[in-house]
């Protein structure tokens, strides 16, 4: 599969080909704000900018909102890459390490297969801040199955 770049990702796992016009988000990802820039089988990278909403009570962006990047963008990746043989892809387990707060600024998503088997998919995921500073880091299982 080519490297597929995008500003804005709604249902990239539907029928039809993968292009940046047809991958859009919709749901709690168009919620939170994921913006996907580049993906491909093997990596995937995104953003979210930072807004109040997005924050726990004490003004760092809520680790739940890490967790749903990374199961996101390793979710549609395993998924875009498996439809063709009619399989798809689902957060098995999810792993996040909070390293360093994020407050303000854009979230850096980056994403890397370590394993592609053919039922779960292993990826990494890390997320730093404006200044390029790890913050968080992921361990994404997928779960691949038949349609």
């Amino acid at each position: 599969m080519e490297a597929m770049r995008a500003t804005r990702v709604v249902n990239p796992l539907g029928s039809g080909a993968v292009s940046s016009e047809t991958l859009q988000f919709d749901g709690f990802d168009r919620l939170y704000g994921l913006e996907l820039l580049d993906l491909d089988p093997d990596r995937a990278r995104a953003r979210v900018r930072v807004r109040d909403e997005l924050k726990q009570p004490f003004g760092l962006v809520h680790g739940g909102v890490f967790a749903a990047i990374a199961e996101s963008l390793a979710s549609i990746a395993t998924g875009v890459a498996v439809r063709e043989e009619n399989r798809i892809a689902m957060g098995l387990s999810n792993q996040t390490s909070f390293l360093r707060p994020i407050t303000e600024g854009t979230i850096h998503a980056a994403a890397v297969a370590k394993h592609r088997g053919r039922t779960t998919w292993v990826w990494e995921v890390e997320m730093t801040d404006d200044a390029g500073r790890l913050c968080v880091l992921s361990r994404m299982t997928v779960a691949v199955r038949d349609r």
